[in-house]
Parts: structure tokens; sequence; C-alpha cells
């Protein structure tokens, strides 16, 4: 099997680290490589489902996992070693504008695996403290999930019958775990009618 893609002009990828199908067949992906704070050159990039590859920042201390909005008018990066969660609006253009922090985090090790529900709000895996945070449209946070064994929570994704239950690892014991929850998850991509 081939790779899709190995460089963004001469330049090869640092690390890929997590993907987001928009529903126009787009594949938006983070760059995380060792970047951090000391090193804010961490990129998400949007694969055009025309084939055309576009690095929409590059400037992104650990950029993780993403989603976008209910929109799809904005992208959320999880900023792991700045212990926080960006938002990417895009102008009519497509280009970003007004990139700014939409959660600040702390303890333990920054957010890593982004969710959205189908009212908009944010689920995010947060290692170290070893939850998943739930917040509303506009950032509140509404709820927690702690992890029952281990603190390195990581992927999220919706599922079950009705959409309402969560699945999150928990990395130190290779565990899968589920929770009921309020609300059903965002359809993805691949879930789309054909």
């Amino acid at each position: 099997m081939a790779p899709l893609l190995e460089r963004y002009h001469l330049e090869r990828l640092r690390a890929v680290n997590d993907l987001f199908f928009a529903a126009n067949g787009d594949l938006y992906f983070t760059d995380q490589g060792m970047t951090g704070i000391q090193d804010p050159t961490g990129r998400l990039f949007c694969l055009r489902r025309g084939g055309e590859l576009v690095c929409v920042l590059d400037n992104i201390p650990s950029p993780n996992g993403l989603v976008m909005d209910l929109e799809e008018r904005s992208i959320f990066v999880a900023a792991t070693r700045d212990n926080s969660v960006w938002r990417v609006p895009f102008g009519r253009d497509g280009q970003p504008i007004k990139v700014a922090r939409f959660l600040q985090l702390s303890g333990g090790v920054g957010p890593d695996c982004l969710a959205l529900d189908r009212a908009g709000g944010l689920m995010v895996a947060h290692p170290g403290l070893g939850c998943l945070w739930s917040y509303s449209p506009v950032g509140e946070a509404i709820g927690r999930i702690d992890c029952p064994t281990g603190k390195l929570t990581l992927s999220i994704a919706f599922g079950g019958i009705d959409g309402r239950t969560v699945f999150f690892t928990e990395s130190s014991t290779a565990t899968i775990y589920s929770a009921a929850v309020a609300t059903s998850g965002k359809p993805m991509f691949s879930h789309a009618p054909a």
C-alpha cells in the first residue's frame, strides 16, 4: 500500500496525527511532529476533494484532534502542548480568520481527541486528568466523565444504536470504555447517505 501524501511542496510531513472529513469530502488533518510551545510550528492541512493540498495554519503548538462545527464554518483543533482548543473560523474565501483559543484547560497533559454532538456541543478527551469534558456550543463546561482506570484518555467516538453512547480509549491500560450521554453525536462523513 502506497502513502497518499508524504510531502507538502518539498517538505516532508512531520507526523500526521488526526483527521476529519468535511461533508463535502475535504479531508482536514493535523501534522503534529514534536512541536510544542518551544516550537509552535505544528500544522493544520486540508486535502481538498479535488486533490489540492492546502496548509490552513502553520503555527500551532502540537496540533492534535480536530472536528468541525455543525455548519462546517469553523474547525476546532486541540493544541495539546498549549493545553487549549483553538477555534479556526473560515471566511467566505475559505481562508482562516480571527483564530482564537476556544477553551483554555488546566492540569495534566493537554487535550487530545475532539468530538461534536448533534447540538453543537464539544467533547474533549483530556489525558493527564483521565476524563472527557463536555462543553456547550459556546464553551461552557456542562459535564465530565471520569475514566475508571488510568489517566491517558485519548480517542472519542459516538456510537451505539441511537448514537447516545460515547466510546473512548485509555492508553496506559489499552482499554476501550463507553458511557451513555444525553445528546447523540453528529453523524460523520462516512455515515452520510450516498
